[in-house]
């Protein structure tokens, strides 16, 4: 082992049930390479294990939003500098083939070399409570549209007495009349009373669902308001697209220096696609897609609401400009005010208690 004078940077490739961890100096020697479990004794291990070595520079995560969340809490407690490592693209496993001492190892030089400079989300405040309600609503709404799938498919192939008094009913009155439905469990051998029970116990199911996402539509109000009050009062920006912003963000405003990286992160950044005479940006295919997609939503509402954006389409139509080129700048704007208010947002949200 190296003395304990010696800067460590750490690099560690997670995984569900155990973490590869490798240890690196500032020459970029090896210094040696370990796994541990992933859980909280495993965590203070590993954080041993680099401190054995010398003095912890920084470490370098995979997925601190996903398997390293845990470790990546435990490394930012303990007070050491934690940045996120994107996995090594093609053209590094080709060359030096894959493993997971080799992808600790290349988290370990990506932080070394600078590439690796993106700060790793907070999950310790309200906006860790706001992604993961916005998780369980979401689940809850595809599962409230495959029932009512499965409830209109089921009617469409039911009996013609009871096909035709369902068929023509309003979603709302057509779950209300299956989950009243009354089937006669000593005749369910009878496909009447057979579909009868299966309409009545999809119905309750969709009644459950949507009692469900009622629960968490209100908390996520209320959290999403209190969090971000200068975000939401945005034109165009409403609670549940101010929702998705705060959860693509952070709760850390420092993770981005300016609003052209959080345009960056929101994938509405203008991309050179210039040749020749031809001086044009395209659309970008990267960032973070829901984050584009609340953007976008929020453009849409201001083209029906704001004289100023038709004013502005107007123009750069007359300009020359295609419907898609418009959208792009106007996500662009609207990302450089989103940014301000969210960093007004964010800067006060310290207190605030969460869920």
């Amino acid at each position: 082992m190296a003395g304990s004078t010696a800067v460590v940077i750490g690099g560690v490739d997670t995984h569900g049930h155990t973490h590869q961890a490798a240890a690196i100096d500032s020459a970029g020697r090896i210094l040696g390479s370990a796994e541990f479990e992933a859980c909280a004794q495993g965590y203070r291990e590993l954080l041993a294990w680099l401190r054995d070595h010398g003095s912890v520079d920084s470490v370098g995560i995979e997925g601190t939003g996903s398997y390293g969340a845990g470790l990546c809490r435990h490394l930012l407690a303990e007070g050491v500098r934690v940045l996120d490592v994107d996995r090594p693209d093609r053209r590094t496993r080709r060359t030096r083939g894959k493993s997971d001492p080799i992808d600790a190892e290349s988290a370990a030089r990506a932080v070394l070399a600078g590439t690796a400079t993106t700060v790793p989300k907070d999950r310790s405040g309200a906006v860790e409570s706001i992604r993961t309600l916005r998780i369980a609503r979401s689940g809850a709404v595809k599962a409230r549209t495959a029932a009512m799938n499965a409830l209109r498919t089921t009617i469409s192939t039911a009996p013609e007495a009871m096909r035709s008094g369902l068929e023509a009913l309003m979603p709302a009155k057509l779950v209300d009349t299956c989950a009243a439905l009354r089937p006669d469990r000593d005749k369910i051998e009878d496909p009447l009373q057979g579909t009868k029970l299966a309409l009545r116990s999809i119905a309750r199911r969709i009644e459950s669902l949507d009692a469900e996402v009622h629960e968490l539509d209100a908390a996520l109000t209320r959290l999403v308001r209190q969090a971000a009050p200068t975000t939401v009062a945005i034109l165009g920006i409403g609670v549940d697209h101010a929702g998705q912003l705060l959860v693509s963000a952070g709760q850390n405003p420092e993770r981005f220096h300016s609003d052209a990286a959080f345009a960056r992160l929101c994938g509405v950044a203008p991309v050179p696609a210039s040749s020749g005479r031809v001086s044009r940006h395209r659309l970008s295919r990267g960032g973070d897609r829901q984050a584009n997609r609340a953007l976008h939503m929020a453009v849409v509402v201001r083209l029906g609401r704001c004289p100023r954006t038709r004013e502005y389409v107007e123009r750069r139509t007359a300009e020359g400009l295609s419907k898609p080129e418009i959208m792009r700048c106007l996500k662009r704007y609207l990302a450089r005010e989103v940014y301000h208010a969210l960093r007004v947002d964010l800067q006060e949200l310290g207190g605030l208690d969460t869920i």
